[in-house]
């Protein structure tokens, strides 16, 4: 079986990888990374935008393969939180017909983290960087911003493999998810 990740990024082929050895439906597949386009920002500020982004992924990586899969960290807004916007991983898991859609649990970024963003247009790596949050300007391909801020309790590859596992639960369930 062959999956194909909408990204070569190490972090998110690992997190899938990560993900798919806890079902043993998918312990024989060999997952690849694919260089495909989100078609969106380069750091999405919407859940909408952040869902697209993992659709495009997922879609324009689904060559030759059982399914792709299509991975996008982005903001959304969120009434209570102390700056408003909290980040979540959207995974879409395309199986040729349908999209599966999971997401990661949420968490706020920095209010300078969030300005730089905003105001200069970076993506969070490198707003990160120039906060000076971290000496790593790419550690979106190491523990990621999460890491960093869970003091090392939670690797982007753990955070990514929840959003993968998320969107699982719709493909190993079809039953409850037919329209009536």
């Amino acid at each position: 079986m062959l999956i194909a990740v909408g990204s070569r990024n190490a972090v998110k082929i690992q997190a899938v990888k990560k993900a798919l050895s806890l079902y043993e439906s998918f312990w024989d597949a060999k997952v690849v990374g694919m260089d495909v386009l989100s078609g969106v920002s380069a750091q999405p500020t919407s859940i909408e935008e952040t869902i697209h982004g993992a659709t495009n992924r997922a879609k324009n990586a689904f060559q030759r393969c059982e399914y792709s899969v299509g991975l996008e960290d982005g903001l959304l807004a969120v009434p209570s939180s102390r700056t408003g916007y909290m980040n979540v991983c959207a995974c879409i898991l395309y199986d040729g017909k349908h999209d599966h859609l999971g997401l990661s649990s949420g968490f706020e970024y920095p209010p300078k983290v969030l300005r730089l963003v905003f105001e200069e247009g970076l993506e969070i790596s490198q707003a990160f960087y120039q906060a000076g949050l971290t000496k790593d300007p790419m550690v979106k391909h190491a523990e990621g911003a999460v890491g960093i801020l869970t003091k090392g309790r939670l690797s982007r590859r753990d955070y990514t493999a929840q959003a993968v596992m998320m969107a699982l639960v719709s493909l190993e369930n079809p039953q409850l998810y037919e329209q009536e």
